[in-house]
């Protein structure tokens, strides 16, 4: 008498949501851990954010600040002379050559004065501006002094000007005592100057082509009444 065969078991389909020997839940959890480290990830490699944001314009964004923000000058003063004192001793702004530069000797003229220096990038990004427009205008008395300030020597300024062919007025700030005399507080800061010495505009930070010449416009107009001229 012959042994019965033995029975088959029937082959079972695989459950609906196995990936390989895992199970949907398992799969899940992976996932999900996956995504909790991807996100984690992001957040840890976003810059910090500061303020809300108001919707106002941002000025550390073009406008180098270097001391506590003070209240400067106003539109309408007297620009003061190109002086000061540090440590009970009077400075006087002169030039890369060592030359004095004084407001009182332009007198007449219109006078641009413009708080840099060759390491601030808005100041080396509006160079380009200062002396196409100065080009543009010098043949109307327009006197471009750029004040450099917090540079290590004269050479460093002078080898900045040679470079970018720099024609207007450079003058070096050695002990910042005419950066105090103006209350600057940032770089680039720039003085809009009349033909008799009134500030006419300041503007905080670079400007492009534009907006230099907007402010340039009410000091290159020529003044009503001709200056008096000194006897001999």
């Amino acid at each position: 008498m012959s042994e019965p065969a033995p029975s088959k078991q029937p082959i079972r389909a695989p459950r609906p949501g196995l990936v390989g020997p895992f199970s949907a839940r398992q799969v899940g959890l992976v996932a999900g851990l996956a995504a909790i480290v991807i996100a984690g990830a992001f957040v840890l490699n976003q810059p910090i954010l500061g303020p809300t944001p108001t919707g106002l314009p941002d000025p550390r964004a073009t406008f180098f600040i270097i001391g506590p923000p003070t209240e400067g000058l106003q539109p309408g003063q007297v620009a003061p002379e190109l002086e000061g004192d540090i440590g009970g001793r009077h400075v006087t702004l002169g030039d890369l050559d060592g030359r004095p530069i004084r407001l009182a000797d332009l007198r007449g003229r219109p006078v641009w004065l413009n708080f840099w220096a060759s390491w601030c990038p808005p100041c080396q990004a509006e160079t380009p501006v200062l002396r196409e427009v100065y080009e543009r205008h010098k043949g109307e008395g327009l006197a471009l002094v750029a004040v450099a300030v917090q540079e290590t020597t004269a050479d460093d300024v002078r080898a900045y000007a040679r470079t970018y062919g720099l024609t207007y007025t450079v003058g070096f700030d050695a002990t910042s005592a005419i950066f105090h005399t103006y209350r600057v507080f940032g770089l680039p800061t720039q003085f809009f100057i009349d033909r008799e010495g009134v500030i006419r505009s300041i503007v905080l930070g670079p400007v492009d082509v534009t907006l230099a010449e907007r402010n340039l416009a009410p000091i290159l107009a020529p003044l009503a009444t001709p200056m008096p001229t000194a006897s001999p």
